[in-house]
């Protein structure tokens, strides 16, 4: 069996995640109370507390979220005994590609809690509330060619771009609001259904180059050691060990494309997955990997009940 996590990216915080992980193991309360200390702030306060509207602030569900995944990590070694190194491939979307390196032993947690926040305020202010947007094509015709299409329309208006390219039937085109509302408009004519995403920027498009700026800044500050475990890349979908490699490639994501339909279908049919486990909140990537790896068994990690029965089943 060859097993790969996954970890989960913005969208999938909810008020009250990581409070049964901290009341049951005290690995998990460690990590929080870890990234508490280096964001010199309450975060897992707000993350039990709420109210929603702040926890989904980027600057703090990024952050958050990583906290969780990395919860579940600590749990499931120090009570299970299940390391990172029974892991074949590690993969995360979006913010979840830093809890994939911090949970490899990449980053530091303390460093992945400031990157984060850091990334989250910068990819905010990067474009004022308003100028710019996401919208999620979906249904059976919604592949990415016919994004690709839809974008292409949509960028006479100014930039508009695939940004993630999620599985067959869930494609999301990001760039300047006017340039959106036109690629909707083609992308109707075109047969697929198109939902304006509920966001406060337009994320991993050439838009957010001032925040990649200030993320180059950072990462080349911080320690990056290889991987216990190697990791794909949202803008590569291809395993690396590389700290350099990683480095760059964590620059080039705030403005690129997250591929992560073709890094689930690598790791389908070129890495010999037979089962993902995603690692933290919520259950997105579970339901995309059930849909491109459909003979493969997929489980979500992130309550106490589930790392029990994860464990016992593997």
């Amino acid at each position: 069996m060859s097993l790969v996590f996954l970890f989960p990216g913005q969208g999938s915080q909810a008020v009250g995640m990581g409070a049964e992980l901290a009341a049951a193991f005290p690995a998990a309360r460690a990590v929080f109370e870890e990234v508490d200390d280096a964001l010199e702030e309450k975060l897992f306060r707000l993350m039990i507390e709420g109210p929603i509207e702040d926890l989904t602030l980027t600057q703090n569900a990024q952050p958050a979220l990583m906290a969780v995944s990395l919860a579940v990590v600590a749990a499931l070694n120090a009570e299970f005994g299940i390391g990172i190194k029974r892991a074949a491939f590690l993969a995360g979307h979006s913010l979840g590609e830093y809890s994939a390196l911090a949970a490899a032993g990449a980053l530091s947690l303390t460093d992945t809690a400031r990157l984060l926040r850091l990334r989250g305020q910068a990819m905010q202010k990067a474009v004022p509330v308003g100028d710019g947007a996401m919208a999620s094509l979906i249904g059976p015709k919604s592949d990415v060619a016919l994004a690709e299409a839809a974008a292409l329309a949509g960028s006479s208006l100014g930039v508009c771009v695939v940004a993630n390219d999620n599985n067959a039937g869930n494609v999301v085109i990001s760039g300047a609001q006017a340039a959106v509302d036109l690629a909707i408009a083609k992308a109707k004519e075109l047969g697929a259904r198109a939902i304006l995403l509920n966001v406060s920027a337009p994320f991993h498009c050439p838009l957010m180059q001032p925040a990649a700026d200030e993320m180059a800044t950072a990462l080349a500050q911080v320690a990056i050691s290889p991987p216990r475990a190697p990791i794909l890349p949202n803008v590569t979908a291809r395993p690396t060990f590389d700290p350099e490699l990683i480095r760059g490639l964590l620059v080039e994501q705030v403005t690129g494309r997250v591929r992560w339909r073709e890094t689930m279908e690598w790791l389908a049919l070129h890495g010999g997955a037979s089962r993902f486990a995603e690692i933290g909140s919520g259950k997105v990537l579970s339901g995309i990997a059930k849909r491109i790896a459909p003979d493969a068994e997929v489980s979500a990690v992130g309550l106490p009940a589930e790392l029990e029965a994860f464990a016992k089943s593997i």
